[in-house]
């Protein structure tokens, strides 16, 4: 009989009595395995986890793959490989060794040894970013990167597209441009991109990625494929590539690496040609959780306390690309059971979530939030979430839901949490209302994550220490930790992003402050007064428990 997971983790020191309780009660209403709530909770390393899970199933942890080609290697189907993230990648005799991520896809496990009939299979495991390092690297003939598409294409191929007609569907249609448009978008998955952004100028073309928050160039292909590409792309959003003189937007819903991928399309006129920018959509990896946001227990525990609330206005608050749509869709999954009606207004509907109904705004023709939520309230709904508030109108009708007994969830686009208030103020709600309605206001922040691959420790200079206010008292060990740069984070030092919190609710002295007119400096005394933590303090507690650097803190408060 196998042991538990939890008795292995405890066994090998990767955790202890008390963070397994914590883990396992997150496990009751998450959709997270075990070894990815620890990882989310900055428990321990993947490496440490997924030794564990070896060791449970009786399998070899190999950190690192290396891989040696056969020909029986073609008997199993790509599909197979990429959806199930099991690969061969080694034949010795009559043993051929295969390499998994996920030990429990024991159909996928049979599978493959149906393919591999007379041979003995020799399963190992390995973390799913490594056996996808191997899949792109050998077992995708799609997944070249941009770059080796670009100087695949001869010097001939390039002189033929420059010498078509100005026909755009022709030019979109040549193979060359499906190639490079195909390589642009499968290594924005595998590098984890948010965003991939094309940019036309007089002699050059640019294409970035925006990976982590940080925009990187990846390279420039010659100006003269830029019609091409551009036409390519709209013809894969649905869009007119014949309008070139006014702004577009599309979406193309694609299979890439083996992974479902929203792409949200936009172009805009500029001087030199289109310009166009794609927002990526992982909906095969994404999973909405308070628990893997990046919630210290304290402030999570407070924040579960608000939502639980029949009533209110709870407000999410931080710049563009901080993550607030995030947060929301993560308490909508948290609410999220059969006997509630939840309905939101979005601009645009990011992502799905079975049981909740979402409309998505348009202004063009008169479906605003302010109309959506005054609708909303005829379709009886206990929580509305509005995508956010932009105007008194719908500032107001938020707070008419709020006190008619409905949760409304919503954003601001304001720097931190007491600015929010002095905001609502600025569009014409009265301070009373404000403090009759708003329950609690989080304001948020996204940070890079030390990648695990590559993190090191290092004795931080006197300096460093002071620009965040840590004293060396309060360091582990006196230590801080970096990233150095490998492979698996493209040379940056960090892998993923985790999110800075301040959470403000309004509670006797706040609303005491509100209506005595108080601006945000001195709400913000009264909320720290009463135990709020800013984004900075936040941030000092990630650096220190080795989640990211003090340049990443200081660079987003």
């Amino acid at each position: 009989m196998r042991k538990p997971f939890g008795e292995i983790l405890l066994e090998e020191g990767v955790i202890n009595r008390e963070e397994l309780e914590e883990v396992l009660k997150i496990k009751e209403k998450s959709p997270l395995r075990i070894g990815q709530i620890i990882q989310k909770r900055g428990l321990a390393e993947e490496a440490d986890v997924l030794r564990a899970l070896a060791n449970q199933y009786g399998y070899k942890y190999e950190a690192k793959l290396s891989f040696h080609g056969d020909p029986i290697f073609d008997r199993v189907p790509r599909e197979l490989i990429e959806r199930n993230r099991v690969i061969p990648i080694q034949k010795k005799g009559k043993t051929v060794t295969v390499a998994v991520a996920n030990p429990s896809e024991i159909h996928a496990m049979d599978d493959i040894r149906q393919y591999l009939k007379g041979h003995k299979v020799n399963f190992v495991m390995s973390s799913e970013t490594e056996i996808m390092r191997i899949i792109h690297a050998n077992f995708q003939q799609a997944s070249a990167t941009a770059e080796e598409v670009m100087e695949g294409l001869g010097g001939d191929e390039y002189a033929d597209l420059d010498s078509l007609s100005e026909d755009t569907m022709d030019l979109a249609n040549e193979a060359p441009i499906i190639r490079m448009v195909n390589a642009i978008l499968s290594q924005g998955v595998q590098e984890r991109a948010s965003d991939i952004h094309i940019e036309p100028y007089e002699k050059t073309l640019e294409i970035r990625y925006r990976i982590d928050g940080i925009l990187h160039r990846r390279l420039s292909p010659p100006r003269m494929i830029h019609a091409g590409v551009v036409s390519r792309i709209k013809i894969m959003a649905n869009m007119n590539i014949a309008e070139n003189r006014l702004p577009q937007d599309g979406r193309i819903k694609i299979k890439l690496s083996g992974k479902e991928v929203d792409i949200r399309v936009s172009t805009i006129p500029t001087r030199y040609g289109e310009r166009v920018v794609m927002r990526l959509l992982n909906k095969t990896d994404v999973k909405f959780s308070l628990q893997t946001l990046g919630f210290y227990p304290d402030v999570e525990s407070n924040i579960r306390r608000v939502i639980s609330e029949p009533n209110g206005i709870i407000l999410v608050t931080g710049p563009t690309g901080s993550g607030k749509s995030t947060t929301l869709y993560a308490v909508l999954s948290e609410l999220n059971q059969s006997e509630r009606n939840i309905m939101t207004a979005e601009d645009p509907v990011e992502y799905e979530i079975p049981g909740v109904s979402q409309t998505q705004v348009q202004e063009k023709i008169g479906l605003t939030f302010a109309h959506c939520l005054r609708t909303m309230l005829r379709q009886d709904p206990d929580i509305i979430m509005v995508g956010e508030i932009r105007d008194q109108d719908t500032a107001r009708i938020a707070i008419q839901a709020a006190l008619t007994g409905h949760l409304v969830l919503s954003t601001l686009h304001t720097n931190d949490a007491p600015a929010a208030v002095t905001r609502l103020i600025d569009m014409g709600i009265e301070p009373y209302l404000i403090t009759s309605t708003v329950r609690a206001v989080v304001a948020q922040r996204l940070v890079r994550v030390i990648c695990p691959h590559c993190k090191t420790t290092y004795k931080p200079p006197a300096g460093e220490l002071k620009d965040l206010g840590i004293s060396p008292a309060q360091l582990k060990k006196g230590v801080l930790y970096r990233g150095e740069g490998c492979d698996q984070c493209v040379g940056t030092g960090y892998q993923g992003r985790n999110g800075l919190y301040e959470f403000m609710e309004v509670d006797t002295q706040v609303q005491r402050a509100i209506l005595q007119g108080k601006d945000s400096e001195q709400i913000r005394e009264a909320a720290e007064k009463e135990g709020m933590l800013t984004l900075l303090d936040y941030g000092r507690r990630k650096v220190i428990d080795g989640l990211t650097t003090p340049e990443e803190v200081l660079r987003v408060s």
